[in-house]
């Protein structure tokens, strides 16, 4: 019988997630001021709301 605890949990989307938000913190880190809203919909690849 195999160890009930070995299990491989993989949740594409959460993943998905984490890499995004990585990313925003290390652009956030590197950044002296507030990121302008233009390089955090390019971060996290989105187009931003037109007026």
């Amino acid at each position: 019988m195999g160890d009930q605890f070995d299990v491989t949990l993989e949740d594409g989307d959460l993943l998905v997630e984490v890499e995004l938000t990585t990313n925003l913190i290390i652009a956030a880190s590197a950044s002296d001021d507030r990121l302008p809203m233009e390089e955090i919909d390019r971060i996290l690849g989105v187009a931003p709301l037109s007026a």
